[in-house]
C-alpha cells in the first residue's frame, strides 16, 4: 500500500506550497532525532515533502498514488544523526532556566544529515591497484543556486518576522512543578533568525535539492571485500542550519580463482612435471601484472613455495609478494620405454 503523504505531513490535499513548507518544517522539528524524535518518521516526512513540493511529482502522486521514482534504490540512510535519544542540552538548559532562572548548559549543537551507504563492485585486479569509480546516488544536497541559504542570488536576508531574529520561540507550560518555560527553534527560519527577502526559485526557500548525483571517487589500492570507505560530508544535506552526513562505500571484490589473498601477499598454484621438478626449468606463471617467468630450481618438491618479489598487493608505497606453491604432477600413463627408463633409474628415497 502506498504512503499517504498528505496524512504524514498533516495537511489537506488542496494545501498551498507555503502552507506545505510550514507544515513540513513543523513536523521535521518535532520528529528530528536530535530533538528526541522518531528517525523513521522524520525520513517519511522528508520523503513526503520532496514529492508534494514538486509540481510534477505531486500531480503523479495525486493521480496514481506514486511518482514511479525508484532513484533511491541501493542507497539508503542509516545511523543518520549525531545526537542521542531524548532531550538535548539546549532543551534542559531552557527548562532549568525557566524554572529556576539559572543559566544554560552551553551552545546549541548543530544538526547533522543522514549517512548514506552505497555498494561498490570491484574486479580483483582493481582491488589490488586501486581504481576510480563512478557512482550514482539519490540524496538531498544543498541547493546549487542559492548555496543552501534559501535566498535568490543577489538578494538579501531579512530578520525573521516570526521570531524577531531570535531563532527560537518561548512557550510556557503549566505543570505540577509550576510554570515550565521551553524554547523551541523557530520553524519559519529553522532557528537561523533570518529569512530571505526573495526565496530561491529553485528550492523555494528550503535550501535543499533532491535528485540523482553522479560522483567520481578514488578507491585506494589494497582494499578488501567487505571494507567500508568513508567520504566525509558527502551524505544527506539538511541545509544551512546543519552539517551534511557522510557517504560510506561498501566494497565487494569479485573472486579470482587463480589467486588467494593473505594480507598483502598473493598465493598461486603452479603445476609442474616430474622431470621439471627434478632437473629444474623455467616456466610461465600468471600474476596480476600479467605473465611472468619463474625459475624452478632442480630438486623442487611438491608443496615448495617460491617467492616472486613485489608481485602482490599494493599498499601505499610498498607492495607484497606473490607466493607460488609448486605441485609436482606424477605421470599417470607411461609407454614401455619410459617405464624401462624409470626402472633403470630406480629412484627411491
Amino acid at each position: 500500500m502506498s504512503k499517504d503523504y498528505y496524512e504524514i505531513l498533516g495537511v489537506e490535499k488542496n494545501v498551498s506550497k507555503e502552507e506545505l513548507k510550514r507544515a513540513f518544517r513543523k513536523k521535521a522539528h518535532k520528529l528530528h532525532p536530535d530533538k528526541g524524535g522518531d528517525e523513521a518518521k522524520f525520513k517519511e516526512a522528508n520523503e513526503a515533502y520532496h514529492v508534494l513540493s514538486d509540481d510534477e511529482k505531486r500531480r503523479q502522486y495525486d493521480q496514481f498514488g506514486t511518482t514511479f521514482d525508484n532513484a533511491g534504490a541501493g542507497a539508503g540512510g542509516f545511523n543518520g544523526f549525531s545526537g542521542g535519544q531524548g532531550m538535548n542540552f539546549e532543551d534542559l538548559s531552557d527548562i532549568f532556566s525557566g524554572m529556576f532562572g539559572g543559566g544554560g548548559f552551553g551552545g546549541k549543537s548543530r544538526a547533522r544529515g543522514s549517512d548514506i551507504m552505497v555498494d561498490v563492485d570491484l574486479e580483483f585486479k582493481e582491488s589490488i591497484f586501486g581504481v576510480e569509480k563512478e557512482i550514482l546516488l539519490s540524496k538531498n544536497s544543498s541547493c546549487e543556486r542559492c548555496g543552501g541559504t534559501g535566498a535568490e542570488p543577489a538578494t538579501k536576508m531579512k530578520t525573521c518576522t516570526d521570531c524577531n531574529g531570535q531563532g527560537f520561540k518561548t512557550t510556557v507550560q503549566r505543570t505540577m512543578l509550576g510554570a515550565v518555560q521551553t524554547r523551541i527553534a523557530c520553524s519559519t527560519c529553522n532557528g537561523q533568525g533570518e529569512e530571505p527577502e526573495q526565496k530561491c526559485t529553485t528550492c523555494h526557500g528550503i535550501g535543499l535539492e533532491y535528485g540523482r548525483k553522479t560522483m567520481r571517487v578514488d578507491i585506494p589500492a589494497g582494499v578488501e571485500d567487505g571494507m567500508r570507505i568513508r567520504l566525509r560530508g558527502q551524505g544527506e544535506s539538511i541545509g544551512a542550519e546543519g552539517d551534511p552526513g557522510d557517504l560510506y562505500l561498501r566494497v565487494h571484490v569479485k573472486v579470482d580463482h587463480r589467486f588467494e589473498r593473505q594480507g598483502t601477499n598473493l598465493y598461486y598454484l603452479k603445476k609442474v612435471g616430474f622431470t621439471q621438478a627434478a632437473l629444474g626449468d623455467e616456466v610461465e606463471v600468471e600474476t596480476v601484472d600479467g605473465t611472468a617467468t619463474l625459475k624452478i630450481p632442480a630438486g623442487t618438491q611438491s608443496g615448495d613455495k617460491l617467492r616472486m618479489r613485489s608481485k602482490g598487493v599494493k599498499m601505499g608505497s610498498s607492495r607484497g609478494d606473490q607466493i607460488v606453491v609448486v605441485q609436482v604432477i606424477t605421470p599417470k600413463k607411461l609407454n614401455r620405454e619410459q617405464k624401462k627408463l624409470l626402472q633403470e633409474l630406480d629412484l627411491k628415497e
